[in-house]
């Protein structure tokens, strides 16, 4: 008899990503000796190495597939709730059939009385289930654009410094399909465009560092698959806090629509993620594309060409080049581009547009300058 479909669910998803981590590695270690052995053939062919040197070089040399043999690192990030215990049991359970070393990494992000001993009982909990390294780790969340965004900044980069502490080739995230709905409804409310209704990517970071393998899956799969393997779970009481947007969102405003629209919101919400995100990168890319053909040839870009481009990708243009200028991409917001906008679709003879990061975008001569001031 196989295991509970829950637990089949997670563990396929698991074990797709992990497929996924193997072959990079695999990759990765072909292309690197294969520079190595081109490299040290290239110098042993020197007319000025002597045969000694070559003999000695045999031994050092970087060709010498050492790293070869090594298993790819796995980190799990763990809250110590449902989705991630779930998520580390799948990890656990798969990485040992496969050629993955596993470990684990929990974040206090010190907001709750008890918050440190809570972490190193996650922390237990991970090693129980034989992940190695585990580590609890305890950050100091600021102020930075509300409480939630702060705590997410900080959890960030703890998992960063980590991943680069330990060599891992990946960190696991355990969100869910009703994340991503959240998401698409968060950024809905903020007028946001079509990049922030994209949702959460599977994989984003650097060099992919970060994978989601349950955004295919619904939080009850999560949580049916850790009763059922009698995982003890922590329901951190931020979730319930109504304090908290997406608190009130998961508890209050998807009921609301669910009740309204009837089933299957959350389902049509993640589709709509995974759709915009396809439309986003078709922008993004053709958007890379025009950047070149509106500059004229010291670079500048010319107000006639920019006008001709559809508005999508214009804006796309002008926010690019606004961040090159200087500008932090986190500040910078749709009303700015909108703003430059007007200089190309509206120009009436207005100064310059003041930006975020002392940046300052001008008409002037035909021209778009941004530039820091």
């Amino acid at each position: 008899m196989g295991p509970h479909p829950a637990v089949a669910a997670i563990r396929l998803a698991v074990r797709r990503v992990l497929h996924d981590v193997l072959t990079e590695h695999s990759d990765r270690v072909a292309r690197s000796v294969t520079h190595a052995t081109s490299s040290y053939s290239a110098y042993s062919a020197s007319p000025s190495r002597s045969a000694s040197s070559a003999s000695s070089a045999t031994a050092t040399s970087p060709a010498n597939p050492v790293s070869a043999g090594e298993q790819p690192l796995v980190l799990v990030a763990c809250s110590g709730g449902a989705d991630s215990m779930a998520l580390a049991s799948a990890l656990a359970f798969e990485a040992r059939k496969l050629s993955v070393r596993a470990g684990g990494i929990t974040v206090d992000h010190g907001l709750q009385d008890g918050s440190d001993l809570r972490a190193a009982e996650v922390a237990a909990r991970l090693t129980a289930l034989q992940l190695d390294p585990v580590e609890a780790i305890a950050v100091r969340v600021g102020r930075g654009g509300g409480p939630e965004a702060a705590a997410r900044d900080a959890r960030y980069a703890a998992l960063d410094d980590a991943a680069e502490r330990y060599g891992a080739a990946a960190v696991l995230l355990g969100h869910t399909r009703d994340d991503q709905a959240e998401t698409v409804l968060l950024g809905l409310a903020r007028g946001s465009g079509i990049r922030s209704l994209s949702g959460m990517a599977a994989i984003s970071g650097a060099s992919g560092r970060y994978r989601r393998p349950f955004l295919q899956l619904d939080r009850q799969t999560a949580r049916k698959a850790c009763m059922v393997q009698s995982l003890p779970v922590w329901d951190d009481p931020h979730n319930a806090d109504p304090a908290y947007t997406r608190s009130r969102l998961r508890h209050e405003g998807l009921p609301a629509l669910e009740k309204a629209l009837g089933k299957g919101v959350v389902e049509a919400l993640a589709r709509t993620a995974q759709l915009s995100r396809d439309d986003a990168d078709a922008l993004d890319t053709w958007a890379a594309d025009a950047d070149a053909a509106v500059r004229d040839d010291a670079g500048q870009l010319q107000c006639v060409k920019l006008y001709a481009l559809p508005p999508a990708v214009r804006r796309r243009v002008l926010r690019r080049a606004i961040i090159e200028a200087g500008a932090p991409a986190g500040s910078l917001f749709a009303r700015h581009v909108e703003e430059v906008d007007r200089l190309i679709t509206s120009w009436r003879g207005q100064g310059a547009i003041n930006l975020p990061g002392r940046v300052e975008a001008r008409r002037q001569g035909g021209r778009l300058v941004i530039r820091q001031g």
